[in-house]
């Protein structure tokens, strides 16, 4: 009796063992994952002459993983160093390009060298030179701007660039000391 027992113990658990076997060779469906790629955006505009100036070029903006990077590059300059900034208002209609107001300034601080613990306009890019051929270029990235976004502080469409005939100085204020306007462009998607 007792071999029985064993015999039917063993046939037992070799039943069961088919079973879980049989359940694990089942197909199981599965579907695919959907996963969102976030293109990153881009905007290129065209700076032009003002103030009877030969000024051209272009800025292009570009927004990843939050960080905007702007490349401002332009041709027709005195040779030297020039400052740039992006300004309230993307209407280069004026012949001296003053139509698009002051410079940025969505949170109320004073003109300034970007960085700067005492304040700074979102616009206050800064200067960059000019070579012996009138040609400059001026790069940066920053995470507190953004292209077509929803909040104000941040969001550049609908405001102008404007490229100036002196230095800023980072002291005077509203505007650095800059001078004149000599090359413009408007920010509109």
């Amino acid at each position: 009796m007792k071999k029985l027992s064993i015999l039917f113990l063993a046939l037992s658990v070799s039943i069961i063992s088919c079973k879980d076997a049989k359940k694990s060779t089942e197909t199981i469906e599965t579907k695919p994952i959907k996963t969102n790629v976030v293109q990153p955006k881009k905007l290129t505009i065209t700076l032009t002459p003002k103030s009877n100036s030969n000024v051209t070029g272009t800025v292009v903006f570009t927004e990843e993983n939050g960080v905007v990077s702007m490349l401002a590059t332009m041709t027709g300059l005195e040779p030297g160093e020039h400052a740039i900034h992006i300004h309230e208002s993307s209407d280069c209609s004026s012949p001296d390009g003053k139509s698009t107001g002051g410079h940025w300034n969505p949170t109320n601080q004073p003109h300034g060298k970007w960085g700067v613990e005492t304040g700074y306009h979102k616009g206050d890019i800064g200067n960059f030179v000019a070579d012996e051929n009138g040609n400059g270029n001026i790069s940066m990235s920053t995470n507190e701007w953004c292209i077509d976004c929803d909040d104000a502080n941040k969001n550049i469409i609908g405001k102008g660039i404007i490229v100036h005939t002196g230095v800023d100085d980072f002291k005077t204020q509203p505007t650095g000391d800059a001078g004149g306007r000599v090359s413009c462009a408007g920010i509109i998607e």
